[in-house]
């Protein structure tokens, strides 16, 4: 598969000197551009799929009337977040 070149972008020297003040020990700008698009990428997929997720519980709601109520979904919530706290051992 051939590649591609994302398209320069020119920025304010102050922009370029804080970039290179982060990188790491033998990051190149090219590794953390590359870096920053794929999460910046993968960020917006799980947000676009967040947002379809609440627009058909959206409709839903509006179709039926029917909503859970505030205190199970903080629940379900609080199990989440204990199970991820107990995976990662905190």
């Amino acid at each position: 598969m051939k590649s591609a070149v994302i398209p320069q972008i020119r920025v304010e020297p102050e922009l370029r000197a804080e970039l290179e003040s982060v990188l790491k020990q033998g990051e190149t700008l090219t590794d953390f551009v590359e870096a920053t698009v794929r999460s910046a990428i993968a960020f917006r997929r799980v947000q676009t799929a967040f947002h379809e997720r609440a627009q058909v519980a959206s409709e839903e709601y509006h179709r039926s009337g029917v909503a859970a109520p505030v205190e199970a979904v903080l629940d379900r919530l609080q199990a989440k977040l204990d199970a991820k706290r107990k995976k990662l051992g905190r």
